[in-house]
């Protein structure tokens, strides 16, 4: 019987989206391992035996990271290009009925420092709870929409482990 993947679990993934570190899905168990470049390296290039030079908690994980990187059957999660946190910001900022707002979280996205200037924007403007509101809604279409395209069963709901 397939196992139903809890959408919490890959929306909570999708949030620690990074550009060093890619979230897989194992979906005949639902688990979710987030595997960073650094382990990646490791379990590629070196032999189990040279493991050992490694931190102990880090000798720990790199078995679990090969096993999930030999999975055949293990699907990489949607990363930070896919989630394109700056399509969000802006679909955000356009949403936004007050015209200085809008234009204010506009301008925020524009040149260096885009990510740090919105999330100020937002703390000046005193709208930070509908941001957080509107990305998990975005996080979790993209989750959903992830989920279908694979085919996997999802039930909305907490997260795997607040259930345990």
């Amino acid at each position: 019987m397939p196992v139903v993947i809890s959408l919490a679990d890959v929306v909570e993934a999708l949030e620690f989206a990074s550009d060093e570190a890619v979230h897989y899905l194992d979906p005949e168990t639902g688990e979710i391992l987030m595997i960073t470049k650094d382990e990646m390296e490791i379990v590629e290039e070196e032999d189990e035996e040279d493991w050992t030079h490694h931190p102990k908690w880090q000798q720990e994980t790199l078995p679990k990271v090969r096993d999930f990187l030999n999975n055949p059957r293990a699907l990489e999660l949607p990363g930070k290009f896919e989630i394109h946190e700056w399509e969000i910001m802006r679909e955000f900022a356009e949403e936004q009925e007050n015209p200085r707002t809008r234009q204010g979280l506009l301008n925020a996205i524009h040149g260096a420092g885009a990510f740090r200037s919105f999330k100020n924007t937002l703390y000046t403007l005193g709208i930070e709870e509908s941001w957080f509101k509107f990305r998990e809604k975005a996080l979790k279409q993209i989750a959903r929409d992830w989920l279908e395209e694979n085919k996997l069963a999802y039930k909305e709901g907490k997260r795997k482990r607040d259930e345990e």
